[in-house]
């Protein structure tokens, strides 16, 4: 291939060609979100990669829990489980709410029980 030439999904392309493919998509270039934007998503899908985190936010998708019910519900001691609601917790998926001497977990919003039951049906129909 020489200097000129491009590859789109496997097709050479010349650059005026590149260059007529870039123009045509000019509006979804610019309208990516911002670098920080893009980096905060990442960081948000990140935190739906870790089974244990998957298993504490299908606890809570269900009912709010205290940690002890999550943790008996998951096998997992409670140490285990407060670190990870710690980390749900900074990335503002889930919230803490006391009532009495109890601290009861659930999803902060209905937007994240979006992605977590959008994602359930994606992987459903696998």
């Amino acid at each position: 291939m020489n200097k000129r030439s491009y590859v789109k999904g496997g097709i050479s392309l010349k650059k005026h060609e590149c260059k007529e493919l870039m123009t045509s998509n000019s509006h979804i270039v610019h309208n990516i979100p911002n670098v920080e934007s893009i980096t905060n998503l990442a960081e948000l899908f990140k935190i739906f990669g870790d089974a244990t985190r998957i298993k504490i936010i299908y606890c809570i998708y269900e009912k709010k829990m205290n940690v002890c019910e999550i943790a008996t519900s998951i096998h997992m001691t409670h140490s285990s489980v407060s670190h990870q609601l710690k980390n749900l917790r900074q990335a503002r998926l889930v919230k803490a709410e006391k009532e009495g001497k109890e601290v009861y977990y659930s999803l902060c919003d209905e937007h994240i029980e979006k992605i977590f039951s959008l994602g359930l049906e994606h992987i459903k129909e696998m």
